[in-house]
């Protein structure tokens, strides 16, 4: 089975995995006690996301168990080697206040000849939006919409937008605000310039959404172990659809250590930078 081919697959295990999320979500619930704030993270209660993740993870096996999954590797790998890497949901917070903008994640790791990890297949999935993106190492980026009369797939390219000036721009913010601060800080430096300013969420949905043209640009400071599912799932999407992903100096996102996120369309980023330095 070729990447493509098991993009598609994971895809359809990905969204069934959603209805069952969604419908945790429709049910009545708590909206303070249902949210964890710990270990630097906020999340939804264990149950919701432990049961995700092991749903996920068993239809995975059949799939292709490969070497196994992301968050238990060796210390050391070889190259060839690829590990499943499952996210719990993307967005909690938008999730416990009945909010749509929310997703869930799936990607594959390789290793290459280096010894270097780099995801090469990512599906992010937005149960209540209706919405699912699809990519895989040298096939294309994809975005399914589920329609009354089925769904659609749609080829994705980012924004041709080529100025700051007249943009659309998105960014995210850490729950700690020693690291919100510098998001609020470009935005207060380029305020006047672009068309929008959005805060929305989660993460991985921001990264599609500058693959799809949506945004022409996100960034967003310190994004940190625990959003490595929904990073990695965005970024194949996001280098699929001929968009541009690094962190803020410019460097490739290191997998293994806190990144400074930003995403572009490709053709605004010489006029984005200076702001995020």
């Amino acid at each position: 089975m070729n990447l493509r081919e098991l993009a598609l697959k994971v895809t359809d295990v990905v969204q069934e995995a959603g209805k069952h999320v969604l419908q945790d979500q429709l049910n009545p619930h708590d909206l303070g006690a249902s949210l964890v704030v710990g270990n630097g993270s906020t999340r939804v209660t264990s149950d919701t996301d432990d049961t995700l993740v092991r749903f996920v993870e068993n239809r995975l096996r059949y799939l292709g168990v490969f070497d196994g999954f992301w968050e238990s590797r060796p210390e050391r790998s070889e190259p060839g080697n690829r590990y499943w890497c499952v996210g719990k949901i993307d967005g909690s917070i938008n999730f416990v206040r009945n909010m749509s903008e929310w997703s869930v994640t799936v990607s594959l790791f390789e290793f290459n000849e280096f010894g270097h990890a780099q995801p090469v297949l990512g599906v992010v999935h937005a149960p209540a939006l209706g919405l699912t993106y699809a990519a895989a190492k040298g096939q294309g980026a994809i975005r399914i919409r589920h329609t009354a009369v089925g769904d659609r797939r749609e080829k994705i390219i980012p924004s041709t937008t080529r100025s700051l000036k007249g943009s659309v721009v998105c960014y995210g913010m850490s729950y700690f605000s020693e690291e919100s601060k510098r998001a609020l800080k470009v935005i207060a430096d380029i305020a006047g310039l672009p068309a929008d300013i959005k805060r929305v969420g989660p993460a991985s949905l921001d990264l599609c959404k500058v693959a799809d043209g949506t945004y022409d640009a996100y960034f967003e400071p310190h994004l940190h172990r625990w959003d490595i599912p929904a990073v990695s799932a965005g970024a194949v999407v996001v280098w699929e659809s001929q968009g541009r992903l690094q962190q803020w100096n410019g460097d490739a996102i290191h997998w293994r250590q806190e990144n400074d996120v930003v995403a572009t369309n490709g053709l605004i980023d010489d006029e984005l930078q200076p702001y995020l330095h």
